[in-house]
């Protein structure tokens, strides 16, 4: 199992920046490929963006494609996701997730497919 806890959210005018991280414990934080998502108030949970457990492969939803970049640093058992040029419709409780698998590239975007959740962090972006 592996333990996540998400920091680094806050309130933020538009236009600005947040990193965003997420901190493992438990088992070798290097075999889970991680995923961010993201629920606005009153909406489902959506998929923000995912890095594959060697750090090779990430993939992006398309309302945050050139804004937000995901990365990790397995030495640290922290997972980022760094959001620049934020928008009003980026506000939202954000939750990193964990899942293991066999392919080191491996990646997904469906919720469903993950196993461990951190408990979230707040981000609230101002007009």
């Amino acid at each position: 199992q592996v333990q996540l806890v998400e920091s680094g959210g806050g309130l933020v005018q538009a236009g600005g920046s947040l990193r965003l991280s997420c901190v493992g414990s438990g088992r070798t934080f290097s075999v889970y490929a991680m995923g961010w998502f993201r629920q606005p108030p009153g909406k489902e949970r959506g998929f923000v963006a995912a890095i594959s457990r060697s750090g090779g492969n990430t993939a992006y939803a398309d309302p945050v494609k050139g804004r937000f970049t995901i990365s990790r640093d397995n030495a640290k058992n922290t997972v980022y996701l760094q959001m620049n040029s934020l928008r009003p419709e980026d506000t939202a409780v954000y939750y990193c997730a964990a899942r293991s698998f066999l392919n080191a590239l491996a990646w997904s975007n469906k919720a469903n497919d993950y196993n461990y959740w951190g408990q979230g962090t707040q981000v609230t972006v101002s007009s």
